[in-house]
């Protein structure tokens, strides 16, 4: 089948700083998948990029965390199991899961994309920031089932995986534990007609260099030149360097660097060089459309 690697921008329309970046990666033809965290202030500058450019594969990235010190947001509907005693969404995966009630987080991922469509947009696909609907956490895989049954209904792909390979395997993680969430997905993802990659490589800053961008981006190219055939799909949160974003996170950099590397026209190209090709949600759904 070949080596494709599906790199989709997480969190567009958190801050103007990620806006910014998602925006140039997109029109210099450095990135080709991103989605939509529609609870945040600057969801709507994202959404309208999305209608002026139909060409892009632009989803929704479903939004039930809230993890920044002060910058934080609500959820879209009423549930009172989707916000801490603050009123925002949980800092946490993990405070996701244990509190979050099934039906009050069905009603918020559908408010969410029912408002993408409000506005005016058309999703390419949808995914979860934070995996805090993956249900990995805390065993709550009903979570997963019901993601995946509401992406069935509204006709998305979405950004799960249905094969293991040891190469990917989160760190952490036990091998057995994560081949176990494949048949998981899998399942269910067939019972509702999603279309999923087949691989998910989940991004690791703890194994990452943080002395110089150069050797951040050597290590990251390594991991990425050494896939399974099939997609892949792993996931960066490009931004561009501001008061705003160091405002926001003290890890900034980490995104900064993040935006260099899909912006890098080295990137493409080593990659190339070892039978790497990068193609979007658009093209992973006509790959397995075409099956």
């Amino acid at each position: 089948m070949g080596k494709y690697l599906l790199v989709n921008a997480d969190d567009f329309g958190m801050c103007h700083s990620a806006n910014e970046a998602v925006f140039d990666l997109f029109e210099s033809g450095r990135l080709k998948s991103a989605t939509i965290m529609m609870p945040c202030p600057t969801a709507k500058e994202a959404v309208d990029f999305s209608i002026a450019h139909p060409e892009y594969a632009i989803g929704v990235h479903l939004t039930m965390t809230a993890e920044w010190k002060d910058y934080r947001w609500k959820p879209l509907t009423d549930g009172k199991s989707l916000v801490d005693e603050e009123g925002f969404m949980w800092h946490s995966a993990i405070q996701v899961g244990k509190n979050g009630k099934y039906e009050e987080l069905e009603k918020e991922a559908r408010a969410q994309i029912d408002l993408a469509h409000s506005w005016g947009m058309k999703p390419s696909h949808v995914d979860n920031h934070m995996g805090s609907l993956y249900g990995h956490l805390t065993g709550r895989f009903s979570l997963l089932k019901m993601t995946l049954r509401v992406c069935g209904d509204y006709g998305y792909a979405y950004r799960m995986f249905l094969e293991h390979d040891k190469r990917i395997c989160p760190r952490g993680v036990p091998y057995f534990a994560y081949a176990a969430c494949t048949k998981i997905s899998k399942y269910w993802g067939k019972k509702y007609n999603v279309i999923m990659p087949d691989y998910l490589l989940f991004p690791d800053w703890g194994v990452m260099p943080r002395d110089t961008y150069e050797n951040y981006r050597k290590k990251i190219l390594e991991i990425w030149c050494d896939l399974p055939e099939g997609v892949t799909e792993t996931f960066v949160h490009p931004a561009a360097e501001s008061d705003e974003l160091k405002s926001i996170t003290g890890n900034w950099w980490q995104r900064v660097w993040e935006y260099r590397l899909m912006k890098d026209p080295e990137t493409e190209k080593i990659l190339n060089e070892h039978g790497v090709e990068l193609v979007s949600y658009r093209d992973l759904i006509r790959m397995k459309t075409e099956k």
